[in-house]
């Protein structure tokens, strides 16, 4: 069996055709664990974290100690999204809290030469995000080296926020480059994702589908999985 999470991106041959990441930001933190439950049962792959520090982006959200309180809940796979300057000072720490992958963001100075390979050897997945003013070149030296690649399609630090038609190029140009690497990398995207667009930028290549208040928020979250899931299958089928 492998050492990796059953939803870990080096397991992608057994993984489901779309994985469903509702991000955590959009969840009621009174009633944080219930809201967890609920994820769980509507039937997701993965949590997606975002820690924000309040300097890459404007927002603070929450850091190790709330991840390992997420390890304790559930067995998801708990996706560390870290928007945050200095990420390497703080990998081990969100290694001991139970992350299985941490995403950094490219703009961040230090992280392609150093912090990603710092990952690697922590044996946690890989990620690297980029912004929507960031170009896709930016990512040209890190295809031998992560697991996952983020396209933020809305500016990082808020929900809620309108989706960027402009990231389904990035996404398409990204899906491209990894097919001629020929290596297994999880191609991500993360903002204003919903039944409405989850086809399209299913059809452009990604497959790990980021969505935060359109399920946690949802009256029935199972069916707004399934209405998600269901928009991006549908558009591979053929």
């Amino acid at each position: 069996m492998s050492q990796y999470h059953r939803f870990s991106p080096k397991n992608m041959a057994n993984l489901p055709s779309t994985l469903i990441a509702p991000s955590v930001l959009a969840a009621d933190f009174l009633h944080i664990e219930e809201d967890i439950r609920r994820m769980e049962n509507a039937g997701v792959e993965w949590i997606h974290l975002d820690i924000m520090d309040g300097h890459f982006v404007p927002n603070i959200s929450f850091g190790p100690m709330m991840v390992k309180f997420f390890s304790k809940t559930t067995d998801l796979y708990l996706d560390a999204h870290l928007m945050i300057d200095n990420p390497g000072k703080y990998l081990e720490d969100f290694k001991k809290a139970g992350a299985h992958g941490i995403t950094l963001h490219a703009e961040v100075e230090g992280v392609i030469s150093e912090d990603l390979h710092k990952i690697r050897d922590l044996g946690l997945d890989v990620g690297i995000s980029i912004n929507p003013e960031t170009p896709v070149e930016a990512l040209d030296s890190v295809y031998e080296i992560v697991d996952l690649i983020l396209v933020m399609s809305v500016h990082p630090g808020f929900g809620g926020q309108k989706f960027i038609r402009k990231s389904i190029a990035k996404v398409e140009h990204i899906a491209r480059k990894i097919e001629t690497v020929g290596r297994p990398i999880m191609l991500q995207i993360d903002g204003g994702i919903g039944p409405e667009n989850a086809g399209e930028v299913r059809r452009a290549g990604a497959r790990n589908l980021v969505a935060g208040s359109s399920i946690f928020r949802a009256d029935d979250p199972h069916a707004a999985v399934i209405a998600i899931r269901s928009a991006a299958d549908a558009a591979i089928a053929h």
